[in-house]
């Protein structure tokens, strides 16, 4: 039995209500595809720590707040995740990849045209309607 990894996500919002994506480096799980920046949930840290951790640490941005969206399971053949999502739209920096990675603000109904991890389609499926 795999151990379920604990993931937290951030749909970030600009003040044009673009949202950041980043593609994910290719020797990665899922690599190529494009996904809401975020990373996992260390030991005794809260799902928002590991936000406003990994934030800073992957594309430079200080989130101040956050509120959730959604969490969800999803099972890979290799990998079982637990996405905790929160939306983000108090912070402050300039996105930028810290590792290397592409990103990009992208208005919401341009998000079809990004391919991304099977795990996150319920997350599109959410934000496309609303």
């Amino acid at each position: 039995m795999t151990k379920r990894i604990h993931v937290a996500v951030g749909i970030i919002l600009n003040a044009n209500g673009q949202i950041l994506l980043a593609k994910r480096p290719e020797h990665l799980h899922q690599g190529g595809k494009w996904e809401f920046p975020g990373g996992k949930v260390e030991l005794n840290e809260t799902v928002t720590q590991a936000l406003i951790r990994e934030l800073k640490e992957e594309v430079a941005l200080n989130v101040h707040s956050s509120e959730p969206f959604m969490a969800l399971s999803y099972d890979y053949p290799d990998k079982q995740v637990l996405l905790d999502i929160h939306t983000v739209s108090d912070f402050t920096g300039e996105a930028q990849g810290l590792e290397g990675q592409q990103i990009a603000w992208v208005d919401k109904h341009d998000l079809t045209h990004y391919d991304f991890p099977e795990a996150n389609k319920p997350i599109l499926a959410k934000l496309l309607e609303q």
